[in-house]
């Protein structure tokens, strides 16, 4: 895997937060790996693991460099879904970051390839407000507040302002519920 590193600052917007990501494409290597296990028959798979498992060569790994967390993204959706779905722990800048990652290669045909990386600028600005901490999005969050409004310990309105606050809007939701109906 061929990585690129980058650093996300929000400074011009009177921040303080500095993020440190590396990101990543699958090399040959990777893409011509088989599976040493066998079938019934003792055959191995004739299929390279990463296409069997449905990933392809659109897709970038991208780890915040922080706290040692990442995931497998296809650029062109909703950064703020995706980091939803993969519920991984990241700085305030990660979001931000992400969606910056997904307008270049929306810009490039919807692919970044290993030279867009290497000519992108390595030190991008975002507009986010600081935090002193990361967060970890999706996770258990939407349950433990169904069952807080049916317990009636919450009110909807009090929903709204605990999913604001970790950044989930109406349209993340409306985004999982599909997700969550196709699969």
């Amino acid at each position: 895997m061929k990585l690129h590193y980058f650093e996300a600052v929000n400074s011009a917007s009177g921040g303080f937060n500095w993020g440190k990501f590396a990101v990543g494409l699958f090399g040959p290597d990777e893409w011509e790996w088989r599976s040493a296990t066998t079938d019934e028959n003792g055959e191995t798979s004739p299929y390279p693991v990463l296409r069997t498992q449905g990933w392809s060569r659109r897709h970038l790994w991208v780890m915040d460099l922080a706290t040692g967390e990442g995931a497998l993204f296809l650029p062109g959706g909703s950064a703020r879904a995706d980091l939803n779905k993969h519920q991984i722990w990241v700085c305030v800048l990660y979001e931000a970051f992400l969606a910056w990652l997904y307008e270049q290669a929306r810009e490039r045909g919807g692919r970044l390839t290993d030279e867009d990386l290497a000519e992108l600028p390595k030190l991008v600005e975002v507009a986010v407000p600081s935090a002193w901490a990361g967060y970890r999005r999706g996770g258990k969050l939407l349950s433990e507040l169904v069952a807080a409004f049916a317990a009636g310990e919450m009110t909807l309105e009090d929903i709204a302002t605990e999913l604001n606050a970790h950044g989930i809007s109406p349209e993340d939701l409306r985004v999982a519920q599909i997700r969550a109906e196709g699969e």
